[in-house]
């Protein structure tokens, strides 16, 4: 993905504030910003929202999913296509975000992947069936 002059890369916290509606002045910059102006993020963004999420709001895997669905129709993002498939994978597994994104790498992006993590290359094998 290339980006072009007045894009601007957001970062966790200003795609948190718009999830999560949840501080009055923040939240309402960051959906200005977000529906103002063409923004992007990266996977490893996404990966910081995921954990915060999860660690500290203790948001369900499920719901983290629909967060992630949600943002990625607003903001793009670069890997999109492997960070949806990450995000579903991670949904529906007990792996942690990153070892989902590696394993949709592999799949999308026909990336090999040597890792001694038996639960992440169980994951690979069974997706690339």
């Amino acid at each position: 993905m290339q980006h072009v002059k007045n894009t601007l890369l957001i970062d966790a916290n200003v795609i948190l504030r718009y999830l999560l509606n949840d501080h009055e002045v923040m939240s309402q910059s960051a959906k200005k910003i977000i529906e103002a102006n063409s923004t992007y993020t990266k996977p490893e963004i996404i990966a910081e929202v995921v954990y915060v999420l999860f660690g500290v709001y203790k948001a369900t895997r499920e719901d983290i999913c629909i967060f992630i669905h949600q943002i990625l129709k607003v903001v793009s993002c670069t890997e999109a296509q492997s960070v949806s498939y990450a995000i579903d994978l991670f949904a529906d597994s007990s792996l942690d975000f990153v070892d989902c994104l590696i394993a949709a790498y592999s799949k999308i992006n026909n990336e090999q992947v040597y890792s001694f993590d038996k639960k992440l290359n169980k994951m690979i094998e069974r997706i690339q069936l």
